[in-house]
């Protein structure tokens, strides 16, 4: 099983902000929505440049490069020119850090 990587404590990241990490390679974005976080892979399907560039509008965040929208709750690709979704990863508090994890090949 994977390990929970350390990004940083809840006082850290404000509401509506975000930090990143990199685990193994894979740059991740966890990002505070209303005291919930939420973990994303930091790179945009469409042409693969970063998305923490870019604006977070609600649960969205907006591609800086070409404008695609993808759900920060869900990786969802919500607006073209992006049309597959990010990869999400599991996030946990714990002793007030935000923890996040690669699960991907558990």
């Amino acid at each position: 099983m994977s390990t929970w990587i350390n990004v940083a404590a809840v006082s850290q990241i404000a509401d509506g902000g975000f930090c990143t990490v990199d685990i193994d390679g894979t740059d991740i974005a966890v990002f505070n929505l209303d005291d919930e976080f939420f973990a994303i892979e930091d790179i945009c399907t469409h042409d693969g440049g970063i998305l923490t560039g870019g604006s977070v509008e609600g649960d969205q965040v907006i591609c800086p490069r070409h404008g695609a929208r993808f759900s920060i709750r869900t990786g969802a690709a919500l607006a073209p020119p992006a049309y597959e979704p990010v990869v999400t990863f599991p996030v946990r508090v714990k002793d007030g850090m935000v923890q996040v994890r690669d699960n991907r090949w558990d």
